[in-house]
């Protein structure tokens, strides 16, 4: 756990030092869009699967076997709970990324520059 810890700073400390030239909103805007364009997407359609496969335990494998029928049940209890939970996580990240201005269409203005030297 230390190690990842140790290794995830190092991989981020260029990204604080870019900070002041803007790099830092660059960062965040790509990781709110790779969770918005590909792990949200990646987590809805594994859900949607398992619903689909609970649904055809419930209804073709479970047609007399109470057991099979349950198992049915809880897969597509399990994979709605999925599609809550990730209609949640969507909600509060954009929900934060706009409070903060770090959505796709806007830009964080006023940022300060660095002084630089005429020479």
């Amino acid at each position: 756990m230390a190690l990842a810890t140790t290794l995830a700073l190092v991989a981020l400390t260029p990204m604080l030092a870019f900070a002041q030239f803007g790099g830092i909103n660059t960062f965040i805007t790509d990781i709110i869009a790779f969770i918005n364009n590909v792990l949200i997407p990646l987590v809805f359609a594994i859900a949607l699967l398992v619903f689909l496969y609970g649904v055809f335990d419930y209804f073709i494998l479970g047609g007399g076997d109470e057991g099979k029928r349950e198992e049915g049940r809880k897969l597509m209890l399990w994979a709605i709970i999925g599609f809550v939970v990730m209609v949640s996580i969507f909600g509060i990240v954009n929900l934060i990324a706009n409070g903060l201005g770090f959505s796709a269409d806007q830009d964080i203005q006023n940022i300060p520059n660095v002084p630089t030297s005429n020479t």
